[in-house]
């Protein structure tokens, strides 16, 4: 049995707009909680491109991890553009590459798929972009070395927050101006984060 880490004393930042001031809001509640005097920290996000600006920009030393699940869903793509006519066959390669993926060998998907992709159909460009997703985030797919060191390689705790918070915001019927919201959205991730009081 390996001990995984896990979410505990959430705190949440929220902002409309652009991500540079989110990453400031970021870092700034990551020195309030003593970031700078932890010496094994983890930046886990999906493959979006901000992200992992706002990372290197501002949590530069910390480990970085590709959601697991995101890194699958490039992986059914690769495996339709594959075998297009071939469920079964479709199913057998998905099978051993994320088995491949699970173990940590990203650069092992990525050559497969860059070899598949010789040629220049839509396919074969469809194929080079996703070999091209698993080489750039292939050093943020390490998941058996995160998971042996008890890191998480999910971002659902994340995700399962970010759904609760938006509860509030997008139930049956509610609208609201955007002088509204940003009124209490601040509001909001203080009561989610225990913190309403203070």
């Amino acid at each position: 049995w390996l001990e995984q880490g896990h979410a505990v004393n959430t705190s949440y930042q929220v902002y409309l707009g652009g991500p540079e001031i989110f990453g400031q809001m970021m870092w700034a509640a990551a020195k309030q909680r003593g970031w700078e005097q932890h010496y094994d920290t983890q930046a886990i996000g999906d493959g979006a491109p901000w992200i992992w600006n706002l990372v290197n920009l501002h949590f530069y030393d910390s480990r970085q991890t590709l959601d697991y699940y995101h890194a699958t869903e490039h992986l059914h793509k690769a495996a339709d553009l594959l075998y297009p006519a071939d469920p079964q066959r479709t199913r057998r390669w998905l099978n051993r590459a994320e088995t491949r993926l699970f173990q940590g060998h990203a650069d092992q998907i990525a050559s497969s798929l860059a070899q598949a992709a010789s040629g220049n159909t839509q396919r074969h460009k469809d194929l080079r972009t996703e070999a091209d997703y698993f080489d750039k985030h292939k050093r943020r797919m390490q998941y058996l070395e995160f998971r042996e060191e008890g890191y998480p390689i999910g971002s659902g705790m994340v995700e399962s927050e970010a759904k609760q918070f938006k509860a509030r915001f997008c139930g049956p019927g509610m609208r609201w101006s955007r002088k509204g919201a940003e009124r209490l959205l601040p509001i909001r991730a203080a009561i989610m984060g225990h913190q309403f009081d203070s």
